[in-house]
């Protein structure tokens, strides 16, 4: 795994003061608001967070998907969301997402090969090759783990790990650095979604990838990620590596979602965190810290001043006024 400290020279991808708002007529959603953080080139980096809270939403900003309200997302020291049309077709390229449900962002009506096909159709790749194509859809389908009696079936033929397997061989066709795994594994059965995250794992060791892997399932996190980072209501609330986190998180919503994660041991007890109180509205969010309304620990301060992600200690940083009575 990558390493969790962080120097100038290992960052692949900077994001800093990344915000998108949605105008609704209620007021400004804030769905992502001022979120800063590194991607080390060959790691994966874990969003996690609960439904609702901006992670999607982070994924598609960095691959601009979605247009950002204001920041930057830095590529190897370039703006991403400065790019003309020119650049930004090498830069699709170089960057592709796997989407949550494997079977509504597959188009019904074309076979797997041709699903795997069309990136290399679109940018212009094997053009009048079609035994150049053919081989290499057949290596892309080697290299996810799909048979090539599928060659010619249809999504509706396949189980949710196949439909997924198709969608990941897609997102490789053009040798990309960088994916965004948006919930890659959450509409697939347990057994299913072991074989998708070894695959995962063994595809970046192999093509040398970096990914972003987002979910609401921190055991998944823990299994795939290099670092974690825990998002509520469009910010960053804590960054570290997988091990510090799991063993000494600092945020109190850290601590909250750790605490409903169940302990395979019947001799373990853990008495869940139970947060009162409902999530904010991202429509005209409170001021202040976001979580004060929820947290125990809550403050005069906390109501007033928006805390700032700041390191506690190296390669760990927490936005919360009261961080250091937590670390360990």
């Amino acid at each position: 795994m990558a390493n969790s400290i962080l120097n100038n020279n290992d960052k692949f991808l900077e994001v800093r003061g990344l915000k998108k708002h949605f105008k609704t007529k209620k007021g400004l959603l804030h769905a992502v608001d001022d979120i800063n953080f590194d991607i080390i080139k060959g790691e994966t980096l874990g969003l996690v967070g609960e439904s609702g809270c901006g992670k999607s939403t982070t994924g598609r900003l960095l691959i601009r998907l979605l247009e950002a309200t204001e920041g930057q997302v830095l590529l190897k020291g370039q703006d991403v969301l400065k790019y003309n049309n020119r650049q930004m077709k090498d830069f699709r390229r170089n960057a592709q997402i796997v989407f949550q449900d494997p079977y509504s962002c597959l188009n019904p009506r074309w076979t797997v090969s041709e699903i795997i096909s069309e990136p290399l159709k679109v940018n212009g790749l094997y053009r009048n090759d079609s035994k150049g194509m053919e081989k290499r859809i057949t290596e892309l389908m080697e290299t996810v783990g799909i048979a090539d009696r599928l060659f010619d079936a249809y999504p509706h033929e396949l189980d949710g790990g196949r439909r997924q397997r198709v969608g990941i061989a897609r997102a490789l066709a053009l040798n990309p650095e960088f994916i965004v795994m948006d919930e890659p594994v959450s509409a697939l059965d347990v057994c299913i979604q072991a074989q998708i995250l070894n695959l995962l794992k063994e595809l970046q060791k192999e093509f040398d990838l970096t990914y972003l892997f987002i979910a609401h399932n921190l055991s998944v996190v823990k299994h795939v990620s290099d670092r974690i980072a825990v998002m509520y209501l469009g910010k960053i609330v804590e960054i570290t590596d997988y091990r510090s986190i799991f063993k000494n998180p600092v945020h109190p919503y850290t601590q909250a979602l750790l605490s409903a994660i169940p302990v395979p041991k019947i001799d373990v007890e853990r008495k869940p965190i139970i947060l009162e109180g409902d999530v904010p509205s991202p429509i005209n969010p409170p001021s202040g810290c976001r979580f004060a309304q929820r947290c125990v620990y809550c403050k005069d301060i906390c109501k007033v001043e928006n805390p700032e992600l700041r390191a506690v200690k190296t390669g760990h940083s927490v936005a919360c006024h009261f961080a250091e009575q937590f670390v360990k």
